[in-house]
């Protein structure tokens, strides 16, 4: 009865698996706050020469005005290059995206696709990220790679020409910045619904168990 007591002890005093460690943690908060702000301000530089037969409502945007509205991209723009490159090679360096998003493939994505269309894709480990999270998190990465590399070459268009160069062109690099940020406007939705839907989620990034 005494061991039995003991083991019951033991196992309660035993610490809760660690989902998602303190540096994720931090840097997924940090890219948070400056895609928002970069995102908001992004809208009001836009309205200034849209691209399209539309403007964002003001309400939506940050800055006020033209330099109002590039200031904050440009600031966000730092917060989030820092940071974007720091989880990048802290990333690659403790070979998290190897074992997070690795591998990917057609049948996994397609199966995890029809259940999650049918609600009966799983998420009892937090730890082992399905295919549907694979190709979202290794996509989203890959388009704030190249969202990057377009506004930076949209910024310093002749001193970066060759920078503008690899869109073919400055026109044609603000449309692939563009379609980049819908892209990503896209992903957080989805985001915030499935960490809504799966609330433990969101504790394990809030808190890392």
């Amino acid at each position: 009865m005494s061991s039995l007591t003991v083991t019951d002890e033991q196992v309660s005093a035993t610490p809760a698996k660690v989902i998602q460690p303190a540096w994720v943690r931090v840097m997924h908060w940090i890219n948070a706050f400056a895609m928002i702000l970069m995102i908001l301000s992004g809208w009001q530089i836009y309205n200034a020469s849209p691209l399209f037969g539309f403007s964002f409502p003001r309400e939506y945007t940050l800055g006020g005005w033209l330099g109002g509205g590039l200031l904050w991209h440009f600031a966000a723009m730092w917060l989030l290059m820092i940071n974007g490159l720091a989880y990048l090679v802290t990333g690659l360096a403790t070979g998290r995206f190897r074992k997070k998003l690795l591998p990917i493939t057609p049948s996994g994505v397609l199966h995890d696709v029809r259940a999650a269309l049918t609600f009966k894709l799983g998420h009892a480990d937090l730890s082992v990220y399905n295919y549907v999270q694979r190709v979202l998190y290794a996509g989203i990465i890959l388009i704030g790679v190249i969202i990057v590399l377009s506004g930076l070459g949209m910024w310093k268009p002749v001193q970066l020409h060759w920078l503008v160069s690899l869109f073919g062109d400055y026109p044609t690099a603000r449309y692939i910045h563009f379609f980049c940020m819908a892209a990503i406007c896209a992903f957080l939705v989805i985001h915030v619904l499935l960490a809504l839907l799966v609330p433990k989620s969101l504790r394990a990034m809030i808190i890392g168990r």
